[in-house]
């Protein structure tokens, strides 16, 4: 039975992880937390289910590899200029302040330099999968704030790569450290100069060579082949593995193959990832928080308030909103998945201690359970303080003269909420008949480029009874709500009734809850995308089978004035006249005035 022990860890090892996440799945959270609690359950110093711990962390260094090797291959140095200055400049610039901010704590803690210097490099990194998820879950991947904690993300995940070269140099260095950094950096710039060419005349010739064979298993083994086996090279020349697989990753990206090489690699990576996080958790001592609860909180309390304020700063400096800062500030103020990579392969290299490792691994799970329930209640917290007078006037202070003196002038206009992609597209359509509009966007680069073509526009928070005035929503004809939050549609359109109570408002919704809401405060007209985009579908598809476009017409028209986001219980069914929506879901019949086809 001893030659299965490894199966039975690696077993025990993934179902554990896998109740684990289905818990945090099921209350919300990401599943990474699933697996370092799990981690822990398992671990030497509470239940000790994995009986050879050394072989689990071998796999799961493989993990590592194939995680920073996919990084590579998804990096695009396009995206990261679309993202502007906030994400390249204050990406850096959020980085080097807060490694500092570590650095301090470490000093203040009496830690050794390499680790103070190491604990900084921890501390500056953020979740990009809890802030995602919890984006994504919010609505909010398209917001400004989420643009640009997005845009910063990127940054951060990539100054791993700098890090894991500074890394091993750290081990064991006190008086020589920059001497010692010179000769770090010389090696990986020797180690990338051989892998570019390599990666320029061999690999192209070697992936076609393999995808000409047509074979799924062959083309996998190809690319797991140059994952591991740059790995093993950049370990060979004394750097991390990790590095060598995100250099892998980014010469395969530029090629015809890097998304096919993705989609067959993304499996095997979750794997080995979860047992890489699995194995962090392992590391953990719970008993290590009661003995050391002081230095925990002091800890997790600075890294929030010192990231919180980093962070909002950073976004002030490049001319964002206070809605804007607060939120990023508070998105921002945990410790990354990425740490526990480098905490992982600190620990290996002897840079950081057991009690540093344990203190960050605890610090990390802390600020990221934190996170989806901090940016929840900075959002209520920021509303609830935009409508107070006070703050409503304050915020709306910074508004440019002239772009009040513009809104001042037109009457009978539309007032745009938002000029994303569906605002723009209203403008120019508006533009094209000569209507005025006035536009409301958080975006300070959005607002840039209308007033640049001599738009009237005001930056700000158009939830802000103050800005809403001072867009003229008294004199305007519609008022166009177009960004998904709930919350601000509600206070926007609140708002501007009471400005004008016979205001037309025209709002966005993404369900019918939400147009329910809205329905009851005085919202003359609802746009559920997602419904639209079906009845385009339901055109195109009956046109294909030979149904005229008066029929088409008919039924499109009847199901958009049927839908009003409430119980369909016992109404007509628009497509089968005689029969009604509790009848069956699957009725029997034709539609009027067509065969079956």
């Amino acid at each position: 039975m001893e030659e299965l022990g490894l199966i039975v860890d690696v077993v025990t090892t993934l179902a554990v992880a896998l109740i684990g996440g289905v818990i945090c799945h099921r209350l919300r959270l990401p599943v990474i937390l699933g697996y370092l609690i799990a981690g822990i359950i398992i671990g030497p110093h509470v239940l000790g289910l994995v009986h050879d711990p050394e072989s689990v962390e071998t796999l799961a260094t493989i993990g590592v590899v194939l995680l920073l090797f996919t990084l590579g291959l998804e990096f695009s140095f396009s995206r990261l200029t679309q993202m502007g200055k906030v994400a390249i400049l204050g990406g850096i610039a959020q980085i080097v302040t807060t490694a500092g901010l570590g650095a301090g704590i470490g000093i203040l803690m009496d830690w050794s330099v390499s680790e103070a210097i190491f604990f900084g490099f921890l501390i500056a990194l953020s979740s990009t999968m809890i802030v995602l998820k919890t984006l994504m879950d919010r609505g909010e991947l398209d917001t400004v704030h989420g643009r640009v904690m997005i845009g910063i993300l990127l940054v951060q995940d990539l100054s791993v790569v700098p890090m894991l070269v500074i890394l091993p140099s750290l081990g064991g260095v006190e008086t020589s450290l920059l001497p010692t950094l010179g000769i770090a950096l010389l090696k990986a710039a020797g180690f990338f100069g051989a892998m570019l060419a390599l990666g320029i005349w061999l690999m192209p010739r070697a992936m076609r060579g393999i995808a000409g064979l047509r074979s799924r298993e062959l083309f996998l083994l190809t690319v797991v082949i140059i994952c591991l086996g740059t790995a093993f090279g950049t370990y060979y020349f004394g750097l991390s593995v990790a590095l060598g697989a995100f250099v892998a990753g980014i010469l395969l990206s530029e090629s015809e193959y890097a998304h096919q090489a993705l989609a067959e690699i993304i499996p095997l990576r979750d794997i080995f990832v979860t047992i890489f996080f699995v194995s962090l958790g392992m590391l953990a001592d719970p008993g290590f928080v009661s003995r050391n609860i002081g230095a925990i909180a002091g800890v997790v309390a600075a890294i929030i308030i010192g990231k919180f304020i980093i962070a909002a700063l950073i976004a002030r400096l490049f001319g964002h909103s206070a809605k804007t800062n607060f939120l990023v500030g508070v998105g921002l103020s945990q410790i990354g998945e990425f740490s526990f990579v480098l905490a992982g392969v600190g620990l290996a290299a002897g840079v950081i201690s057991g009690y540093l490792y344990s203190l960050t691994v605890i610090s990390a799970i802390i600020t990221m359970l934190l996170t989806p329930f901090a940016l929840s209640l900075a959002s209520m917290t920021y509303y609830w303080l935009s409508q107070r007078r006070l703050f409503a006037r304050l915020t709306a202070r910074s508004i440019d003269p002239d772009f009040i003196e513009k809104g001042k002038q037109l009457t009978n206009h539309v007032v745009i909420c938002g000029h994303g992609r569906t605002g723009g597209i209203l403008g120019r359509v508006l533009e094209s008949r000569n209507f005025s509009y006035l536009v409301i966007d958080l975006d300070p680069t959005v607002i840039d480029s209308l007033h640049a073509r001599g738009i009237p526009c005001i930056y700000g928070d158009a939830s802000n009874p103050e800005i809403l005035a001072r867009g003229g929503v008294g004199r305007c004809k519609v008022l166009v709500i177009t960004y998904p939050d709930l919350i601000a549609t509600e206070l926007t359109v609140r708002n501007a009734l009471r400005i004008n109570p016979k205001l037309d408002v025209v709002a966005r919704v993404h369900s019918d809850s939400e147009a329910k809401a809205l329905r009851k405060i005085g919202v003359a007209e609802l746009v559920h995308p997602e419904f639209e985009a079906g009845l385009e579908i339901i055109r195109h598809t009956l046109h294909r089978f030979g149904m005229s476009t008066v029929e088409i017409q008919y039924i499109v028209n009847s199901l958009r004035d049927d839908w009003d986001g409430l119980d369909t219980g016992g109404r007509i069914d628009p497509l089968y006249p005689g029969k009604t929506w509790t009848d069956s879901m699957e009725p029997h019949g034709e539609v009027p005035g067509e065969g079956r086809h």
